[in-house]
């Protein structure tokens, strides 16, 4: 996993709860690594997973809670960090629909090394999109914390339902349908 979203991770738990807090967290975890990211970095997916039970545990929010959160600040962070991907869409299934062969395209030649979740689109017009997310990481809140932010971002609420169908009992594949209300 890109280290952008270690640092990013670690910078939503100071902002929302503290610095001590990232660090009572990162010893917690008992990372290989000691909480040492850097951005451009590549490190293990299980060192993520251990930092995300360790707030679980030092909050009492549920993990799916918090990736769903981490998910909408880190859409606002990508707005910081590659505002023209954003700019070039003009609503939320736009913007979804163009994730795997535009947006995802730029990253691989960013980070060749990246392991991204793919985003199948299904059917696409301008009042419904269905995607189906693909990943063997099972961060399918995460996406969807991503869409809200997006949904957020573009003025959508109340204007646009989103649902959620698991494709397999892993939560490796999930089907997402965004609808104009």
């Amino acid at each position: 996993m890109k280290g952008v979203v270690f640092t990013e991770f670690l910078g939503l738990v100071e902002q929302q709860f503290s610095a001590d807090m990232v660090d009572d967290i990162i010893d917690d975890a008992q990372l290989p690594h000691g909480g040492a990211y850097t951005a451009v970095g590549t490190y293990p997916f299980p060192e993520m997973v251990a930092l995300i039970v360790a707030l679980s545990r030092r909050t009492g929010l549920a993990v799916p809670v918090l990736i769903h959160a981490f998910g909408q600040h880190l859409f606002g962070r990508f707005f910081v960090l590659y505002p023209a991907f954003i700019n070039a869409c003009d609503s939320t299934i736009g913007l979804v629909s163009h994730i795997e062969q535009v947006i995802h395209t730029e990253v691989r030649k960013l980070y060749p090394d990246a392991e991204l979740p793919s985003f199948d689109v299904e059917s696409h017009t301008a009042q419904r999109l269905s995607v189906v997310y693909r990943s063997p990481r099972c961060l399918a809140d995460l996406a969807v914390g991503l869409i809200d932010g997006a949904i957020v971002h573009y003025g959508e609420q109340g204007h646009l339902q989103l649902t959620r169908e698991a494709l397999d009992a892993e939560g490796t594949a999930v089907r997402f349908i965004l609808e104009k209300t």
